[in-house]
């Protein structure tokens, strides 16, 4: 394990060397804190919106589940490929057209400050009891590899990431997001073609894979697959592409940015459904015992089936670059959570209580109480991912799952529908998500995939898993239907007279199709986003070079110089784009 504790070693020590190249560029406002300004490149805003739905679940929870089930899975990680897609088309550019530093005010410009107030404490709460989830779910990875105690793994993690959230604001947390998309790109396509040399290729993955690869066990009913499919779409719609978690690409420097920012992120998502799974796939056949490989873990042990993969078959120092990517994911989704949480309590909690206090507070000192509220939050994100740690009894699968669709569809739906829905009064908002609340209670409680069963007349009685998908569905169909149902309904209680918001709705369905174009001092930025980024991937780069000299076979050996190759390259590319043209140098002398 030495070799893989040094890997380690230098991926922290990589992210704290992205804190402090980019603390300049977020000390000047506190709209360079919370967004970079809005000056950022779509490669940047595009790997922070890839790496949003990307966390160490990915490499436990979803691979225990391509382990078991087979292909399913992947039909996840599709709906989020569409759902960039339609990101693409529509939504990303509109996003960034809000022209807000904070996802909530972009919620005050649409519903007024009395909805601001309501959603800005709900999100907030959300943001904590999403990335506790994703923290303690690296916890009980992270302490199975390195029999390490999952609370010490958990602080330590967190703590990293509050210096680097504290330090360098937005700037920070999304180049730490390039480069942690490098390190998870790296080691998904080095372990993905590494297991389909082991199996013999793709189509020896599916013929021998140990059940049906596309139905997987215990799924009597094909039609719940597709259903499945069909309403994770639209969940993911629902959790995508609305104003609280498109804040990504407010960062944007512009509105074709956001929109290629959207379609890279459309790309990565694309491949990654595939590449990700690979080696669980493979591991069914090559490692059936994998599963009980880790028994510590309970009902959690084919989370752990990525690092059986890892350990059998890739070369010394791999389970290190694995580790890093799951803290890589990890990491990229609690920075952006701590960053916009800082962002929504100085914007629309701090501030508006200074305004009815009449008291005036510079931005500078707004920057430094936005500092400390980034170091409070990710305290408490630790605090809730140690609850989590004792919920054993549930798979990490399956709490994602609950948080996901229990809170987080009530919650959004109004922050979608309501870029459609244009003439709603003001308490239709929080009054939607009060009857979200409610259709959950019920879905989870009364109307159960038992009682649908017994209600359609089925024969056989549905299995664990048919259950769990049923679930879903019956959920966010009930949503679809019964909450954003009742938000577009109220409509037909909208009174424009009564509607004192009305010239402020008005201004911002205006701004949302009137495209953001980058000013003249936008060049400088540029140049220093792709310099310093690209100093920090060679760096990367050398270290990729370095673990050549680890004892490996020569196979091992040049699966390490490839991707040192790789990253080099896209270092060097990046560098060299941020030095002047000599058409420019030439200007300036003439």
């Amino acid at each position: 394990m030495f070799y893989e504790y040094l890997v380690i070693a230098g991926y922290f020590l990589l992210i704290l060397g992205i804190g402090f190249a980019f603390k300049n560029m977020a000390k000047n406002s506190t709209s360079d804190y919370f967004r970079g300004g809005g000056r950022m490149l779509w490669w940047m805003v595009g790997s922070t919106a890839f790496m949003a739905q990307f966390s160490a679940w990915t490499f436990t929870g979803a691979a225990g589940k391509a382990f078991t089930d087979g292909f399913a899975i992947s039909l996840v990680f599709f709906a989020n490929t569409i759902a960039y897609f339609c990101g693409w088309a529509y939504f990303s550019a509109r996003f960034r057209q809000m022209r807000v530093d904070t996802p909530t005010e972009g919620i005050k410009r649409r519903f007024g400050s009395q909805n601001e107030q309501f959603f800005s404490w709900a999100l907030i709460v959300f943001s904590f009891i999403n990335a506790g989830v994703w923290l303690n779910a690296l916890g009980v990875f992270a302490s199975a590899v390195f029999e390490a105690d999952i609370t010490l793994t958990i602080i330590v993690t967190g703590l990293t990431v509050v210096f680097v959230s504290v330090l360098s604001g937005a700037w920070g947390v999304v180049a730490s997001d390039f480069v942690q998309t490098l390190i998870v790109a790296v080691i998904s396509v080095a372990c993905a073609i590494v297991a389909l040399v082991m199996v013999g290729g793709p189509v020896e993955l599916v013929e021998n894979f140990p059940t049906d690869f596309v139905m997987g066990p215990d799924m009597n009913y094909g039609v719940i697959l597709v259903g499945t499919f069909i309403f994770f779409l639209a969940k993911q719609m629902i959790t995508i592409m609305n104003m609280h978690d498109a804040f990504r690409f407010l960062n944007a420097k512009d509105s074709d940015n956001a929109r290629k920012a959207a379609l890279l992120a459309m790309v990565l998502m694309g491949i990654g459904s595939i590449v990700w799974f690979i080696p669980p796939w493979a591991s069914a056949i090559l490692y059936p015992d994998a599963a009980a490989s880790y028994p510590e873990l309970g009902n959690k042990a084919a989370d752990a089936v990525y690092l059986v993969f890892t350990r059998n078959a890739m070369p010394m120092g791999t389970v290190g670059l694995l580790l890093a990517g799951l803290f890589a994911a990890t990491m990229s989704s609690m920075d952006s959570a701590l960053n916009k949480n800082a962002g929504i309590f100085v914007r629309s909690i701090y501030q508006p209580f200074l305004l009815k206090k009449k008291k005036n507070v510079g931005d500078k000192q707004l920057l430094t109480v936005s500092r400390w509220v980034s170091f409070i939050s990710g305290i408490l994100v630790i605090v809730v991912a140690l609850f989590f740690k004792s919920l054993k009894e549930l798979s990490l699968f399956e709490l994602m799952m609950s948080v996901s669709v229990m809170v987080q569809v009530p919650l959004l739906v109004p922050l979608i529908f309501g870029l459609f829905v244009r003439k709603t009064p003001n308490w239709a908002p929080w009054v939607t998500v009060i009857i979200g609340m409610l259709v959950s209670y019920l879905t989870a409680n009364v109307f159960t995939p038992q009682v649908f069963a017994n209600w359609i007349g089925l024969e056989q009685a549905f299995t664990r898993r048919e259950s769990i998908d049923v679930n879903l569905m019956i959920t966010i169909a009930a949503h679809l239907v019964i909450t954003a149902g009742f938000f577009c309904s109220t409509s037909f209680f909208y009174q424009e007279e009564r509607d004192e918001h009305k010239e402020g709705t008005d201004r911002f369905f205006t701004d949302l199709e009137t495209p953001v174009i980058a000013d003249f001092e936008q060049d400088e930025y540029d140049k220093q986003q792709r310099h310093k980024l690209g100093s920090m991937v060679m760096f990367m780069g050398g270290g990729m070079v370095v673990m050549m000299l680890i004892p490996n076979p020569m196979w091992g050996r040049m699966v390490f110089g490839l991707c040192a190759i790789t990253i080099l390259v896209m270092g060097y590319l990046l560098r060299n784009s941020a030095k002047p043209k000599r058409d420019s140098l030439q200007a300036e002398k003439g």
